[in-house]
């Protein structure tokens, strides 16, 4: 159980953990979550507890709490688990990854020195304060902190400094003259008055919220995960007219995040809208 050892050490130090399975990722659901049934577990947007006690929603179930950690649900992942997780946003922290020599060269001439964690190909540089998690911000960068997970590779060496700005601009978008979305969403209502059908409030954003983190632990196939991801969302949630221009927005800036053009964002957007009669 060594797994779990260092899980409840970490914990200690204020930092969400989660096991990984073969693979390096996550537990899937739970037959009770699946499909999001259960409409999800607590995050930082927004409340709304899921009766599973399982860790099977990614970096949102990381928790803190030796009581959880160690439950018989946990110790059964743990036993199954292949590495410890976490969640630095969670604990208010950015993971810089850095996945080669020329990336890990190009951090020590741009960036200010701090916590430095050695990986099997890197390194990983933590600082102090969150931000939105993207990849593939550079050749052999990726950014880690809110709706993400990074695997615990130790405490490292040196001391934590702020954010820099500089690590900030990395998930900035050069402007552009496309529309980054659209400027309104106008979604028929179903019959029966229009009403939600959703069970709770949070439902709609744990929605949101796990689509954003799908496109934003995209590796590969970018453009169709998120087209992918575009119509289980609107499949969802687009009868109802529960779907606001934030939502999108929220949508398209992941999408973006992950290299997408706005022209991009729009075709897979209006392209699943169209497949499913909207």
């Amino acid at each position: 159980m060594s797994f779990l050892r260092t899980a409840l050490s970490v914990a200690a130090a204020s930092v969400p953990v989660l096991p990984l399975r073969a693979g390096k990722v996550p537990f899937g659901n739970c037959a009770a979550c699946a499909d999001n049934a259960c409409g999800g577990r607590p995050n930082m947007k927004a409340p709304g507890p899921c009766t599973c006690p399982g860790p099977c929603h990614a970096w949102a179930a990381a928790t803190t709490d030796p009581d959880v950690i160690s439950s018989g649900v946990w110790r059964r992942a743990w036993v199954r688990a292949t590495a410890v997780a976490y969640h630095p946003g969670g604990a208010g922290l950015t993971v810089v990854d850095l996945d080669n020599t020329d990336a890990i060269t190009w951090a020590r001439k741009t960036l200010p020195a701090t916590q430095t964690v050695p990986t099997t190909r890197g390194e990983h540089w933590l600082y102090l304060g969150a931000m939105q998690s993207a990849n593939a911000v550079r050749p052999g960068v990726d950014i880690k902190s809110t709706m993400a997970y990074a695997r615990w590779l130790g405490f490292g060496t040196g001391t934590k400094t702020a954010l820099p700005d500089a690590v900030r601009a990395l998930t900035v978008k050069k402007p552009s003259t496309v529309p980054s979305a659209p400027q309104a969403i106008a979604v028929p209502a179903p019959a029966g008055g229009g009403e939600c059908r959703h069970r709770t409030p949070t439902y709609l954003e744990r929605g949101i919220a796990m689509a954003e983190q799908a496109i934003c632990e995209a590796r590969e196939a970018v453009h169709a995960t998120v087209y992918r991801t575009f119509l289980a969302v609107l499949s969802t949630h687009g009868r109802c007219g529960c779907l606001t221009d934030g939502h999108v927005a929220r949508l398209f800036a992941a999408a973006q995040a992950k290299g997408e053009s706005p022209r991009h964002c729009t075709d897979a957007w209006t392209n699943a809208r169209t497949r499913l009669g909207l």
